[in-house]
Parts: C-alpha cells; sequence; structure tokens
C-alpha cells in the first residue's frame, strides 16, 4: 500500500471514530409561560388503564451484602435476624460457615445435615437470641 493511501486510510478511520464518540446534544422543550398553569398529574386512574399502586411492596432480599449465602440449598436473607434462613429445614439458620439450629435449646454444625453440637446463646448470632427468647 502507498503511503498516500495509508495517510488517507488512518485520515477516514480517525475522523469517524471522533464523530462516533460525541454525545448528542439533549432536547430541551420550550418553558411554560407564566400565564397557563402547569399540567398536574392525575390521582384518578385513566379508564383502560390498571391503576399502579402509590408505594409497591419492596421484595425481600435473596442475599445480603456482607454474607455469604450456603452453598447448594434454598435460603433466603433475613436482615432481622441476621442470617440465611434454610427454606427446606425448619428453624435452621446459617451464617459465616456455620449453620445454626433451634430444636429447644440451640446446636450448631458446619453441615446443615449436622453433626450438631450444642451451644448457648453466646454462640449464636444476636438476631435470632431475640427471636427465640433466650
Amino acid at each position: 500500500m502507498t503511503a498516500i493511501a495509508r495517510i488517507t486510510l488512518l485520515s477516514l478511520v480517525l475522523g469517524l471514530s471522533a464523530c462516533a464518540v460525541q454525545r448528542p446534544e439533549p432536547t430541551r422543550l420550550p418553558p411554560i409561560p407564566p400565564s397557563q398553569p402547569r399540567p398536574t398529574p392525575s390521582t384518578s386512574p385513566t379508564p383502560g388503564k390498571p391503576s399502579i399502586p402509590a408505594k409497591p411492596a419492596k421484595p425481600l432480599p435473596r442475599t445480603s451484602a456482607s454474607f455469604a449465602p450456603p452453598p447448594g440449598g434454598n435460603s433466603h436473607w433475613d436482615a432481622k435476624l441476621g442470617v440465611y434462613v434454610l427454606d427446606d429445614q425448619t428453624n435452621t439458620f446459617y451464617r459465616q460457615r456455620t449453620y445454626y439450629r433451634w430444636n429447644n435449646g440451640w446446636s450448631r454444625s458446619i453441615s446443615p445435615n449436622g453433626p450438631w453440637e450444642d451451644t448457648d446463646i453466646q454462640g449464636v448470632p444476636g438476631g435470632l437470641g431475640r427471636q427465640f427468647g433466650q
């Protein structure tokens, strides 16, 4: 390829790339004259459209921002308790590589299937102790 062809091709590529990175100007709407009232949103439902609730219910978070979920199994994060609640095992919880189980007293394990060792209130996360009144 000749030097002139290379320079021409390079100029064309640089010129087109500069056009690709420019942002378009924002569209500005004309201001509403002071003599006209500002439109207000209607609070009555429009015929043919379903009404939207004022504040939708917040879904429960499935995970914590600070603690990893248990490996395998279904669970959800309970912010009030500060632990993951195992969905398929009653009164079984998880946080920081430890499973906790309430069965008329606390026990803990490194596996959801045990072996379980008894522990007292000092050995469980604070939210669990408050929930079970210990």
